[in-house]
Order: C-alpha cells, then structure tokens, then sequence
C-alpha cells in the first residue's frame, strides 16, 4: 500500500519559521546555508525549471537538536527555495505518527524529506543523509543488531566518527545532496 500523507498537507511550519524556531545549533545551521554553491549551472537551471510544475508538494520531518538536520537541511532549503514547490518542516516531536511511518532501518533518523502530490500520495523520500554518509551508519546497523552488547556504545561512537570523515571538513557534501535530490526530482 503505498502511503499517503494529506492529513499532514499544510499542518507544519514555514522553512523560515523552523528556522526562527532554533534554540541552538542557529549559527551552525545559517554557516552551512551560507557556505552552498550550487555544484553546476545546469544544476540551478534544472532546480528553477520545476517551477513549472504545481504538483508536487515536499514535507520535511527534523528537529533543530539534530547534527544531520543542521549540516543537511540548510542544503534542501536552498535548492528547493528555487523549485516554488510548497515546502513544510514537520517537527519530530509534534509527528510522531508521520515519524514512525519513515523509518531509516527500524529508527528514527531525520532529516526525512518527502515529496507528494497534491493528493498527500508520497512520490519519494530523501535522507537522513548523503548516501555515502548513511553506507555507515546502515553497515553498523547491519552488524550490530544487539543494543545490549558491551561494545555496541564503542562501536557506535566510531560510527559516528566515520560519518564525520564522510561529510569531510568543508561544504563538498552539499553537493552530493543536491545531485541525490535531482536525481529524485527527475524520477518523480
């Protein structure tokens, strides 16, 4: 059965107003926004090209306490602002339901960017990271089914340091994100 999300359709906020919402993590998140560059000409010129189109609509589930929100939601952001597709953040917390209907390997991991049609019928998802990035996390995951072991903590640590290193120092990652949503967009 394939999902549908109209009851979800205009009951978050603004990308402004999550924003505006930050208790902390701001300054972290308005320095990866300002560091984006598209990664090519043709790539801006195929994101505004979707202003044509007024079908789709893009549902943004994240919380301002998470890493991977901060580093990769100032990405979307701007590549969708220049789509004209109507975008809303739903917080975590306040969509537990919606949440738990996106799962990333039985958890909940966020930033999950999903797009609809104007019916709320899901199209296709993005996140809650690179890919490249979540081949990590997912190859943990694959090999450390037991919460409960002595080094599953250890394990995890290194796992999230390998991330790190995936995202790399500067904004390089940003474009893997924009190419990973075009390609998305393009299937759609």
């Amino acid at each position: 059965m394939s999902k549908n999300l109209a009851n979800k359709l205009n009951k978050g906020i603004s990308t402004q107003q999550f924003i505006d919402s930050f208790q902390k993590n701001k300054e972290t998140f308005q320095s990866w926004q300002s560091q984006f560059e598209w990664p090519s000409e043709d790539d801006r010129e195929y994101f505004e090209s979707i202003n044509n189109r007024d079908d789709l609509r893009c549902l943004i589930l994240a919380a301002e306490w998470c890493g991977d929100v901060v580093r990769n939601l100032p990405v979307v952001f701007k590549a969708l602002e220049v789509t004209g597709i109507p975008t809303e953040v739903l917080v975590m917390e306040d969509h537990l339901d919606t949440m738990d209907e996106f799962l990333t390997m039985g958890g909940r991991a966020i930033p999950i960017v999903i797009f609809t049609d104007t019916g709320g019928h899901v199209l296709g998802q993005w996140g809650p990271r690179p890919s490249h990035v979540q081949e990590a996390m997912t190859a943990f995951k694959l090999a450390n089914s037991d919460r409960e072991a002595a080094d599953y903590q250890e394990k995890l640590a290194e796992t999230r340091q390998e991330m790190g290193r995936r995202y790399g120092e500067g904004a390089g990652y940003q474009q893997i994100i924009v190419k990973e949503l075009r390609e998305l967009l393009s299937a759609l």
